[in-house]
């Protein structure tokens, strides 16, 4: 007897299962579609970066030195989480804890960024060293350049055209 229900409840939830099953199958979710889709996707640089430079003179403020760098992606591909250390050293040549900068994201090729490092004063630091690193990397040889120009910014010709309105002449 116990067999005989036990092989009824058995099939009765089977059967559930089956109906439930079908009952899916005919009711169809929404297709899903890729968040990147028909958007141009460049992967981020992994290993050796190239970047310009500009670093302006470190300033005292306070019981602070701030030292302001402007970089440019010079490479292909975009630069994850682009770092700069700033180490400073003595006169005998001891280093002194430093401070760094960070740019969270993505630095795209062509764009330019400021860096700001900001560094507790010790009266024995005499000179400073940076060094560049990303999140998947290095940036092994940064170029220093004096300036750096925006992509696109129209430059201002070097001399002025000549007016097209003459003097008059006197008689």
């Amino acid at each position: 007897m116990k067999r005989a229900r036990f092989v009824v409840a058995a099939t009765l939830a089977g059967a559930s299962l089956v109906g439930v099953s079908l009952l899916a199958q005919t009711a169809q979710a929404p297709e899903m579609k890729s968040v990147l889709q028909g958007k141009k996707f460049t992967p981020p640089i992994k290993g050796a970066a190239d970047i310009d430079y500009v670093k302006s003179p470190t300033r005292r403020e306070g019981t602070t030195l701030v030292t302001k760098i402007v970089v440019k992606n010079t490479s292909t591909a975009p630069i994850p989480r682009l770092k700069v250390s700033e180490t400073w050293y003595d006169k005998d040549g001891n280093m002194i804890p430093g401070g760094d900068a960070v740019i969270n994201g993505l630095l795209q090729p062509g764009e330019i960024a400021t860096l700001e490092i900001r560094t507790p004063v010790n009266p024995k630091m005499a000179q400073s060293m940076m060094q560049f690193s990303h999140a998947n990397g290095t940036v092994p040889k940064p170029h220093s350049v004096k300036t750096l120009d925006a992509p696109g910014a129209a430059k201002e010709p070097a001399t002025k055209a000549a007016s097209a309105t003459k003097t008059a002449k006197k008689k």
